[in-house]
């Protein structure tokens, strides 16, 4: 241990010893960031009818009542196909948008993707609120349609990012080439970009999938009925009464959000390597 605290932890020769103060900081925010999922997941696994923490009795009833609760599974449907259908839609949306900004020689590409990315400048509550009275006139409110279209206007700005930054890293010459030997722009783009890409694009579509199963102020005004989302259906307990099946609920889905996560962490690092 004292031999790793006096090696070099960069390359300015400062010691993990002099660099103690930052990682117990680091350890803190963590800690304050990881805390209520501490809390919660424990609560998940109480026998009471009530949240209580700590549990004094261990059961999964809470988890059963979820699984046979005909509610909750049509809600869970409806989150897993928004989440996939804003995944399709936001990752080759926001994927051609991030290929034809970047190999743009148009001045204002560079405002164009400031325009593209604004949903994530925007508070989410005026993006709702407005796609509230364009769905009210369109007839898209309480719509699948509806839900996956105002997802893929969050989700669109992070594949944009991601997808950007992939395409940062690639050489366009070989793309070139492709088409100097015959390849259409098309071709060249399947057969020489995409497969150097790859991982960006899946990063990509595992984010978009996220930002769809996790949102949840859009849902609150656009959903409902038989196409009410999870979180709205969560939110609607959370008001009406509190019972377990809520902790158990969030526990499944801190599961699923951590481990796509860890995955686009795997894809973010294979695309490095």
């Amino acid at each position: 241990m004292k031999a790793w605290l006096s090696r070099p932890a960069s390359d300015t020769q400062i010691t993990h010893r002099q660099r103690s103060w930052l990682y117990l900081l680091a350890a803190l925010v963590m800690l304050f960031l990881i805390a209520p999922t501490l809390i919660v997941i424990p609560m998940s696994f109480s026998g009471s009818r009530f949240l209580e923490f700590p549990p004094k009795t261990w059961s999964l009833t809470w988890y059963r009542h979820y699984f046979d609760s005909p509610e909750w599974m049509q809600a869970t449907l409806v989150s897993l196909k928004a989440a996939f259908l804003t995944m399709l839609l936001a990752t080759t949306t926001g994927g051609m948008a991030a290929y034809g900004l970047a190999r743009s020689r148009v001045r204002m590409a560079r405002w164009i993707y400031l325009m593209l990315i604004s949903p994530m400048i925007i508070p989410v509550i005026l993006l709702a609120v407005g796609a509230f009275y364009v769905y009210v006139k369109l007839r898209l409110l309480n719509t699948l349609t509806g839900l996956v279209l105002a997802h893929s206007v969050l989700a669109i700005p992070l594949v944009l990012i991601v997808v950007g930054a992939g395409l940062k890293s690639f050489d366009a010459s070989q793309e070139m080439a492709a088409r100097s030997l015959g390849a259409t722009r098309l071709q060249a783009f399947f057969m020489v970009t995409l497969p150097q890409i790859r991982f960006s694009v899946l990063t990509a579509a595992l984010l978009s999938f996220l930002a769809s199963f996790d949102e949840v102020v859009m849902a609150l005004f656009i959903s409902g009925g038989d196409n009410a989302t999870l979180t709205r259906n969560m939110f609607d307990a959370l008001r009406d009464q509190i019972d377990p099946t809520i902790a158990s609920i969030s526990t499944i889905m801190i599961c699923v959000s951590s481990g796509l996560m860890a995955l686009a962490q795997v894809l973010r690092k294979r695309r490095a390597d």
